[in-house]
């Protein structure tokens, strides 16, 4: 699954158009380093989101290509 439609997937970011601008402009690594929108998201990985002075990691436990608003959050977990 790609990025941008995991981050809009699991709403972690709202919508998928912020989600591509995000990893244009740099503001969302994986596994340390700054990732694309269209980097192909394994189970496991380390999603990093920084937004002003916020930074907030998060780990991949499921790639689910639709979910309800209730199951969202249990696509990952917050590590930092």
């Amino acid at each position: 699954m790609r990025l941008d439609k995991f981050l809009k997937v699991s709403r972690i970011i709202k919508r998928r158009t912020v989600a591509n601008e995000a990893c244009d402009s740099s503001y969302v690594a994986v596994n340390g380093l700054p990732a694309k929108a269209s980097y192909n998201v394994k189970i496991g990985d380390v999603i990093t989101v920084s937004f002003g002075n916020r930074t907030t990691s998060f780990r991949v436990l499921s790639l689910n290509e639709h979910t309800t608003k209730a199951e969202a959050s249990s696509m990952y977990e917050i590590t930092e």
